[in-house]
């Protein structure tokens, strides 16, 4: 069976039928693969993750799918990453000493501030950094879907926040490759929005 236009990563962690579910709602050829092989031939590619990042990033090399997944950002294909899928393209975690991420974003993920409730479970207004095709068509301050206890650190590649105990990392966009801490495939027309804007970057690339 040929690849799917969009590739949804199965490497046994997250929310992986809801993202295929959701991408499949806007229009998306959208299918879960399994092998490293069917991420090279995608057009284009989504890492949900949910959980521990140390969890996460440990399954992703065991099944072999985090070369494929490299290979994929290398090569320029549209890619996007979901809540701990997000995380993981940066370098590590606190949450997991020691456990390499992908390293396509400097920087270390880190635990949400002191003094607020950890995880942030709950719908959160997002606010817009820089304009950009992933955030494209949404309204003003949109209220997105939380569920994490921690975040990407600040950087050029960071197009929107949320505020939750001080500025909390949202959104990135850098050449094609996407990230959201929220959950768009939770977040409603809003968030089915956001991936109908990383699926019509796949016809462009």
């Amino acid at each position: 069976m040929p690849a799917p236009p969009v590739a949804v990563v199965d490497y046994g962690i997250g929310n992986l039928r809801s993202a295929e579910r959701a991408l499949l709602a806007v229009g998306a050829e959208a299918r879960l693969v399994t092998r490293p092989e069917e991420l090279r031939r995608a057009a284009a590619v989504v890492l949900p993750g949910v959980g521990a990042f140390g969890r996460c990033a440990e399954a992703l090399a065991s099944t072999g799918l985090a070369d494929g997944v490299r290979e994929a950002i290398e090569r320029g294909r549209p890619f996007l990453g979901i809540c701990v899928g997000f995380q993981l393209l940066y370098e590590a975690s606190e949450e997991s000493p020691g456990e390499a991420g992908l390293g396509r974003f400097p920087g270390t993920v880190r635990r949400l501030p002191e003094g607020v409730k950890r995880p942030q479970m709950q719908w959160n207004r997002l606010r817009i950094l820089r304009p950009g095709r992933l955030l494209a068509g949404l309204p003003e301050d949109p209220w997105l879907y939380f569920v994490h206890s921690f975040a990407p650190p600040p950087g050029p590649e960071v197009v929107a926040v949320c505020e939750y105990g001080g500025q909390v990392t949202a959104a990135a966009e850098d050449d094609g490759v996407l990230g959201t801490q929220f959950h768009p495939e939770k977040s409603g027309p809003v968030g089915l929005q956001v991936l109908r804007n990383f699926v019509a970057l796949v016809g462009e690339a």
